[in-house]
């Protein structure tokens, strides 16, 4: 058994699991005098922080300049590991809710956190409850100003980007809101796929310029998911090209 595996199972992951009770139970308390979300948005980005900092993540973060201030986004990227929603909701500084599958609601103490802050429940398996899931996410985002976050591919990848679901088209064509793509790179590493071995290491979050939805309609979805899918594929190429080019100019 290797000094970084016991390291990672006798502190980082009580840490990690210390933070997220001590914070989700805050979050939860803090809900009932916070109808807007604000505060609990403030304790999810500082628990997010917490999480990167125990799992020992040197973070580079570029293209915050395309966020114009005062707009609001779609944002969707590719989906690597569990710790792709916690690294972007420390580096991107929007308040912004999720989609998250509808198996993580029902947890006993995550699934409480979960619906006192807002967040969406989706069910896969069922195609009319997910639309109608769509539909009120682009009607809130609308009416309150917020961001929300998506990963289209739907599910974490184990290797190349996967088909894209459609439901970042429809809830920024619905809502007129403007897609942030990006692209992260390092986080499989940090926690891959199946795994409960937490491991420090570098991790990249790329923005993309965004992607008005204006002059798409809703029969148009899957020609904007594809126009989508390309923007994201090419902010993941750049960062694999500076990766390798920085490996062989050491």
């Amino acid at each position: 058994m290797s000094v970084s595996f016991l390291w990672a199972l006798l502190v980082k992951a009580p840490l990690i699991i210390g933070s997220t009770i001590v914070m989700g139970t805050i979050s939860v308390l803090t809900s009932f005098f916070d109808p807007q979300g604000v505060r609990q948005h403030a304790i999810s980005r500082n628990w997010a922080k917490q999480l990167l900092f125990f799992a020992g993540i040197k973070m580079r973060v570029r293209g915050l300049e395309h966020l114009r201030e005062g707009r609001h986004f779609v944002f969707a990227g590719n989906h690597l590991s569990l710790y792709d929603t916690p690294v972007v909701l420390a580096c991107i500084p929007r308040q912004f809710l999720f989609l998250v599958n509808i198996k993580y609601v029902k947890l006993p103490f995550l699934g409480t956190h979960l619906r006192r802050s807002g967040h969406f429940a989706v069910d896969p398996d069922d195609t009319r409850a997910s639309l109608k899931v769509l539909t009120d996410a682009a009607r809130r985002i609308q009416q309150r100003g917020l961001s929300v976050l998506l990963f289209p591919e739907g599910r974490r990848s184990r290797g190349g980007l996967q088909e894209f679901k459609e439901g970042v088209a429809y809830i920024a064509i619905q809502s007129g809101v403007p897609v942030g793509p990006f692209a992260l790179k390092g986080t499989r590493e940090v926690l891959p796929v199946g795994s409960a071995h937490v491991k420090g290491g570098p991790v990249e979050l790329l923005l993309g310029e965004p992607l008005d939805p204006a002059g798409y309609t809703l029969k148009q979805r899957e020609e904007f998911t594809a126009l989508l899918r390309e923007r994201i594929e090419a902010l993941m190429r750049q960062l694999e090209t500076e990766h390798r080019e920085s490996r062989e100019a050491a």
